[in-house]
């Protein structure tokens, strides 16, 4: 859920994950491999993503519901 979500959220804000690394002070390799579900995240990372797409760091950990 965290990868699909992360994913979402930084292309709603229209950011390349070379983008959103520079912003968020992430390796873009390391925001690749979160994207597809290869590593877990710490919540001190969380915080960064969260801070740097500008949401609630819940929004990581919410359903999102399917598009009609």
């Amino acid at each position: 859920m965290f990868a699909t979500n992360l994913r979402r959220l930084r292309q709603k804000r229209r950011f390349s994950q070379e983008e959103l690394s520079r912003v968020a002070s992430i390796n873009r390799t390391y925001i690749s491999k979160l994207e597809n579900g290869t590593f877990y995240v710490g919540l001190e990372l969380v915080e960064k993503l969260a801070d740097a797409l500008h949401v609630d760091p819940r929004e990581f950990l919410i359903h999102s519901q399917k598009r009609k």
